[in-house]
């Protein structure tokens, strides 16, 4: 199959969005001539120059003998990104799993235009407007009314931070002023700030700053590829509940809350586990007084097969249809958004809680009430964009949509799976991994399948030797199947020149 990726200027004309003036273009030349210098060979090449001097990158290590530059992308187009000189790159992993509806979306743009003639902020501290209500209401309709009183903050470690404080600040409020420790997963991964730190367990992230943080109980994770012989993933799962109960016991009068990734821990290489783990948690978390917190900042906003993944929970032990409403009992304390929820437009995360947290706040003490805040929470252009992104589901009917999608995808990737060099395949809706076995990866895999795939126009970016795509709900078979086989190509071009295996090292997203 031919590579469907013409130059930019070849693809259909972008739509002229509601109040869109006709002098768009012409800015966008002039923009696109700024941004390199004149004796730059390209704009892209020039851009990234630039960044590569006045930009400190996320997630990037600093090498002594120099950086490449990074992708220099001036414009997206449903799943595609294309840079300064026109080259296009398929959003294999929805840059960072936040885009959910594509790049330049005309519905949410509409939306946003149509909002910044109205109102572009507030403060949310004494004042509120119809896009933060709007949106709370929605959410809380989602889990049956189980959860609500959002609490918006700008990304998915700050909506962390704010779940912990929350869970520890309500138990001081009733009394139990002891239950002040937390609990994570091996591997787990929640965000980078201090309070986020203390639930992470990813060395890579986390140990340079261990003495700023307060270290939770780390308890066996679910991991499915942890199954011995004759095993089955709800065997993992069930040996797991059994050392998280082991650490109840022993600790639930001074444990405030357990945190989970529900059914795939991301930053742990697209970890995936039975959903009887949820419904076990959750039981265990009841019986021994402790919150439960389920971080969806990643999996949430149907990347899973549901809206919530927490909704997967139902049934697992008792084989309920899938249809019926998750009881209010079932849901967790807290459920953390951040990521799609805005369809990958605006920095916005948020946290529903169930209605006894809240009213444990109430009172006319200064010192229960819960005085977080964030100068941009609850902005509306992102809530607006969140309310945009909820219509698309409901319009599109994307949760059945994406069943065909994923089946698109797990076939697109099928001869991948059967080769030889590929481990533990697996895949929960809209998110496909699989480990390329160390020996054939070789050293650096990351950066060098991340470049072999650039060059065949695939953005993707693997943590350690885990493969995974998490692409936009916006591809069509033809394009699954050409995005399975440039992965493919990339992998037989990265492990054609390995000569020696390597150590296993730690991952990076």
């Amino acid at each position: 199959m031919r590579l469907p990726n013409p130059p930019a200027h070849s693809t259909p004309a972008s739509p002229v969005w509601p109040g869109a003036h006709a002098g768009g273009q012409r800015s966008r030349r002039v923009l696109l001539e700024h941004l390199s210098p004149p004796d730059s060979v390209g704009l892209a090449a020039g851009l990234g120059a630039r960044s590569a001097r006045a930009v400190w990158h996320p997630c990037t290590r600093l090498r002594p003998d120099g950086n490449v530059a990074p992708l220099a992308i001036a414009r997206g187009e449903g799943p595609w990104l294309i840079d300064a000189d026109g080259q296009r790159y398929f959003d294999a992993i929805s840059s960072w799993w936040v885009n959910l509806f594509g790049h330049a979306n005309p519905a949410i743009n509409a939306a946003l235009i149509d909002q910044l003639q109205t109102l572009e902020h507030v403060m949310l501290a004494g004042c509120t407007h119809e896009p933060a209500v709007a949106l709370a209401e929605r959410l809380t309709a989602l889990t049956g009314g189980a959860l609500g009183h959002a609490f918006y903050a700008s990304d998915g470690a700050s909506a962390v931070e704010i779940a912990l404080k929350m869970s520890f600040h309500y138990w001081r409020n009733t009394g139990l002023s002891a239950k002040r420790e937390f609990v994570c997963l091996r591997d787990s991964y929640h965000g980078e700030t201090v309070g986020a730190l203390a639930v992470t367990d990813l060395e890579v992230f986390r140990d340079a700053y261990d003495a700023l943080t307060r270290r939770a109980h780390v308890v066996m994770s679910p991991d499915a590829r942890q199954a011995r012989r004759g095993e089955s993933a709800a065997d993992v799962a069930a040996r797991a509940l059994a050392e998280l109960e082991a650490l109840l016991r022993e600790r639930a009068g001074q444990i405030a809350a357990l945190i989970v990734e529900p059914l795939v821990q991301c930053a742990a290489g697209m970890a995936m586990y039975d959903p009887s783990y949820l419904e076990g948690a959750r039981a265990l978390c009841d019986r021994y007084r402790v919150h439960l917190i389920a971080d969806e900042i990643a999996v949430g906003c149907g990347r899973t097969g549901t809206f919530f993944a927490w909704e997967q929970a139902r049934g697992a032990a008792s084989n309920q249809n899938m249809d019926e409403r998750l009881p209010a009992h079932g849901w967790p304390d807290f459920l953390c958004l951040s990521k799609g929820i805005s369809g990958g437009y605006l920095p916005l995360s948020l946290v529903l809680s169930r209605p006894e947290i809240q009213r444990a706040f109430v009172a006319d003490e200064l010192a229960r009430s819960f005085l977080h805040s964030h100068s941009y929470t609850g902005n509306p252009l992102a809530c607006r964009a969140a309310l945009a992104t909820l219509d698309l589901f409901e319009q599109d009917d994307v949760l059945a949509r994406n069943r065909e999608r994923a089946q698109w995808l797990g076939d697109a990737l099928a001869p991948l799976a059967a080769d030889a060099r590929v481990q533990h395949v697996r895949q929960q809706g809209m998110i496909w991994a699989a480990d390329i076995d160390a020996a054939a990866a070789g050293t650096d895999f990351p950066v060098r399948f991340h470049r072999a795939a650039l060059a065949r126009g695939v953005l993707v970016r693997p943590i350690g030797h885990t493969l995974y795509v998490m692409p936009p709900y916006v591809f069509d078979a033809a394009q699954a199947r050409w995005l399975g086989e440039q992965l493919f190509a990339a992998l037989n071009e990265v492990t054609a020149q390995v000569t020696e295996p390597e150590p296993e090292v730690r991952r990076v997203a």
